[in-house]
This record gives structure tokens, sequence and C-alpha cells, in this order.
């Protein structure tokens, strides 16, 4: 693949820049692509004996910049991971040398001393390289054994739910060939007890999540209890088989996809399950807690059960919450939307209602906490393939009310004033309504 080729020179070459400073000021995001970026630059960083200040942020605005120069001396490298491509703003206001790795749709000329995204390439981040996978990418041209760190880069990937076809599959075959990971076929859901996880995990979301009576029923009648990485394959094969059938009633094509398939094992890391990995890093980030997530990837046990404890009462509330959005659910002419108060997790609450409820159009949940609107966004592929485009239309909608939005095609983001959100909901479903028309 020319373009894997040519991103990965574009890597060596950041990699030799970096390798010119002596201290590194590293900026990443709060979710579990941003967690798995830190973790593997500053890897990295660690093994080449640079020095670096890591900062997690749950987005870039003007007080990162204005943080930034005030944790920073003259001759330090800025390293910008998984975000910086949107923002050339906010880049050109920090006084020192940026280097940005990212994902997302480059926005306008970027003032960074370098930068690394996919799309520079003909490669769609939104899908085919994350921000992880993208860090590793610079991490492997600062020394190829980091080829040992791949397992976090497939982490960010699934957190950001993407496809591992072309660049992440290059990726993801080198892990293997490497015996970084192990992949089995199965449900795409953490390990333990089979009516535990369908009682607190939010995908796949059935008709019987979060209900442990009708999981207990459900179970009862397949003849399936215990522990799901020890079930015999006639009885995985059965379970598997009557979650699809489920699936079908209602879910997208993508919901069964994203259900069942390939379960990549991490077997050089503390959290061996990936999508164990993925819900821990998750919610440390919206718990404001991420450095606990980030040890973990550094492989320090010594916060995991604080951790998996914190993810289950997390995602017990997410299924909690997504179980009453149900009853939220308002409609627009190309939209559906929530207005919420306190909720767990938008992301997930919007990635769930997209794929398991209502597929048709898009998705925008909007979250009033402490007096600030935190806003997520969510597409199919299907809807992107007839011209959705939501990082232009949560960024354009935020921008007219005075806002902040952003992100990718197929799932974005955006911030506003509370008294702005009807308007900003009208405009988000009118520039739908036209890109979909």
């Amino acid at each position: 693949m020319i373009e894997m080729q040519k991103i990965s020179e574009l890597a060596e070459q950041i990699a030799d820049i970096i390798e010119e400073y002596s201290h590194a000021r590293v900026i990443s995001h709060n979710d579990a692509d941003g967690i798995s970026s830190a973790a593997i630059i500053c890897q990295a960083l660690l093994r080449k004996n640079i020095p670096y200040h890591l900062t997690i942020v749950s987005r870039l605005e003007d007080s990162v910049a204005e943080m930034i120069n005030e944790t920073t001396n003259e001759g330090d490298i800025v390293i910008f991971c998984d975000m910086g491509s949107g923002q050339p703003d906010i880049i050109g206001k920090v006084l020192h040398d940026t280097i940005v790795i990212d994902h997302h749709k480059p926005v306008g000329d970027s003032p960074a001393k370098a930068m690394i995204n996919p799309h520079m390439f003909g490669i769609d981040g939104a899908v085919h390289l994350c921000g992880a996978t993208t860090t590793y990418l610079v991490a492997k041209g600062l020394d190829h054994e980091n080829v040992d760190l791949a397992g976090i880069a497939i982490a960010g990937a699934v957190g950001d739910k993407q496809l591992f076809e072309t660049a992440n599959k290059i990726i993801l075959d080198e892990a293997v060939e490497a015996g970084v990971i192990s992949i089995k076929k199965g449900l795409k859901v953490g390990s333990g007890d089979i009516a535990d996880i369908l009682e607190n995990t939010p995908e796949p979301y059935l008709d019987i999540t979060g209900d442990r009576e009708k999981i207990d029923s459900f179970l009862d009648m397949l003849e399936i209890h215990g522990d799901i990485d020890s079930m015999d394959n006639d009885k995985l094969q059965k379970l598997i088989s009557t979650i699809v059938l489920k699936l079908t009633k209602r879910a997208s094509p993508e919901a069964i996809d994203a259900a069942v398939g390939d379960v990549y094992v991490l077997n050089n890391e503390v959290v061996k399950n990936v999508y164990d990995l993925v819900a821990i890093m998750n919610t440390c980030g919206k718990q404001k807690v991420p450095g606990l997530a980030l040890s973990l990837c550094m492989r320090d046990d010594s916060t995991l059960e604080e951790a998996k404890e914190m993810t289950t009462q997390s995602q017990k509330a997410i299924v909690n919450d997504i179980n009453k959005a149900e009853g939220l659910l308002q409609k627009g002419k190309s939209i559906y939307y929530l207005i919420g108060d306190d909720l767990e997790s938008t992301g997930m609450i919007a990635s769930t209602v997209i794929r398991y409820i209502h597929p048709d159009m898009p998705f925008v949940a909007i979250n009033k906490v402490e007096g600030k609107v935190k806003i997520s966004s969510r597409g199919t592929r299907e809807l992107v393939s007839k011209g959705l485009d939501l990082a232009y239309a949560m960024r354009t909608a935020a921008d007219a009310v005075g806002g902040q939005g952003g992100g990718h095609n197929i799932a974005s983001g955006a911030s506003v004033e509370p008294e702005k959100i009807e308007e900003f909901i009208a405009l988000v479903d009118d520039i739908v309504a036209e890109q979909l028309s």
C-alpha cells in the first residue's frame, strides 16, 4: 500500500525531529484513542531517554495553549496527539515548536513545525487510521522495537470504532506476526460472566440489556451460563446466533459487525481483552482520571482493580442512561436527538442509538452538566456514503451560535452555551437535511 509507505516515511522524519529536542510537552485527548496515543508516544520517548510532561485534555481550546506556554521552556518540543489538525489558530498560539500527530480532517494551513495526518495521504482518518495508529508509526520511527506497542495502537482504533482494512490492517497484521496480538472469534465484549456482561455492557445493546431478570430468563432458555472465555464453542456459537437474530430486528448492519467477529487479545498488556481496555480508557477519561488508564497502558497493574470497579459502575450508569434515552428521543426532519442532564456518556449513548435503535437518521446527544453543554453526534457508514458530514455540520452550527465543534464525518462533537441549544439543533438539522438531499 503506497499511501502507508509514504506516511511511514513522514513518521520517520517526524521521529528525527523529536530526537533533536531534550524535553517534550505532550498534549492528548481524553478518550480511548487519545489515551492510547499518549501511552504510545510517552513510552517511545521514555525509551529514548527524552523526558516528557503529559497533559490529557477534553478538547483543544485557548486555555490549553495558555497552559502549555506557562509549562514549557525554551527548546521544548510540544507534541499534540489525536488533536490539532482542526484548530490551526490555537496551535499558532503556542510559543514553542509544535508537532501535530492527528487523524481528524485538517482545516486550513497548520502553523506546526511538522504534522502527520492520514488525510494528507488520501487515507480516511475517520475509519482507516486513528490517532493511536498514527502515533504508533511515529513511535516505530523512533525505534522499530516499538512494535511491541502495537497492541495499544489497536486498542485506540477499536475505541474509535475504526475498520481493520487497508492501513489499520497493516498494523494489525504486523502486531499478530510479532506475537503482540492474538485473534479469536467471538462476541466483541470484555471478559467475565456472560450474565454480568449482558447486564452492564452498552454494546451490543439488546432488548434485554440492563434487565437482569430478562437476561437470566434468556440465558436459562439457551442453557448457557458462566464465564464467556471458558465457554465451549457450541454454546458460544448458539449465543452468538441468538444475539445476531435479536440485532437483525432493528439494528444496523454495522451493529452486527460491531458485535460479532474478531476479538483481539493484547498479549503484552496488563488488560488482555481489548474491549475491557477500551472501556477502562473511556471511563477514566470521562471521570477525569485519565492517568489511571494511562498507567495501565504503561504496563503498571497497581491501579487495575480500581480502574475495573470504576468502569463497571460507569457502564451500569451508561446502560441506565440509554434505557432512559429511548423515552427522551425527539425527531427533527433529518436527525434524531435528545437533550439530557448529567448523562454518563453522550458519545456512547449516541453510538448506541445510531447503531442499535434508530440507524436510519443521524443522532445527536446533548448533555447539560455543571452549566455546560456537551454534544456528541453519530452517523453510519451508509449515511456518510449518502453525503453526511457531521464534522462540517457540528462545526458550522456551533460557530454560528458562538460555540466550538468538529471531528469526523461519521462522529463529531461540539460545545455551545445552554441558551443556544435549540438554535444549534435547528441549524444541524438544516445542514444534515441538505447533505442527505
